[in-house]
């Protein structure tokens, strides 16, 4: 019975894990990355769009990024909507595509990101604690309720410590990881 509530939690656990991995994906780690332009969106026949659903994305460079926008006319949009992102880099374009040159990270801009990124980590895991308590919270009442026996309640409120433990853990990794790429000069 109480198996499916933990299992249940353990999925929404890896929602968050991958949440959290795709938000640090767009961080800017002074290396080119297609998905430092996945938060962009371009106005496109009068609706928001995002930035890789009107333009072909390349990294024919480590430290260069080639935006070909589909339709011509588009160029200029997607500029603007560069310059206005808070990736802080400026794009060139010839008139048929948009270069972007990501510059190497000062020591100032890497502490800022590391700031960012330990932020972001945190709240993913708050959310990995929320939904332990959430789950403990349900198991009681059913314990209240007489559908899970005491000693069932301590079992599974050990294997939903053990979920935390091993999701918290996995945070605490990926912070490493992404911290270390962000040092590599």
């Amino acid at each position: 019975m109480y198996k499916d509530l933990v299992t249940k939690s353990e999925e929404t656990m890896k929602k968050s894990i991958n949440f959290l991995k795709e938000d640090l994906a767009t961080i800017r780690a002074g290396k080119a990355n297609p998905k430092l332009l996945d938060k962009i969106q371009v106005s496109y026949y009068g609706s928001m769009t995002p930035l890789n659903q009107v333009a072909n994305i390349s990294v024919p460079e480590p430290r260069s990024i080639i935006i070909q926008p589909w339709d011509a006319s588009l160029i200029k949009e997607i500029e603007k909507a560069i310059m206005t992102s808070e990736l802080g880099i400026n794009p060139s374009n010839d008139g048929k595509m948009i270069r972007l040159v990501i510059p190497p990270l000062t020591e100032e801009r890497r502490r800022d990101l590391i700031k960012q990124i330990k932020k972001e980590v945190e709240n993913a895991k708050i959310a990995v604690r929320n939904i332990r308590r959430d789950t403990n919270e349900d198991l009681k009442k059913l314990e209240k309720t007489s559908e899970l026996t005491k000693d069932d309640l301590k079992k599974a409120e050990e294997d939903m410590q053990k979920l935390t433990d091993k999701y918290i853990k996995l945070t605490d990794d990926i912070y490493k990881d992404k911290e270390k790429e962000i040092l590599e000069v």
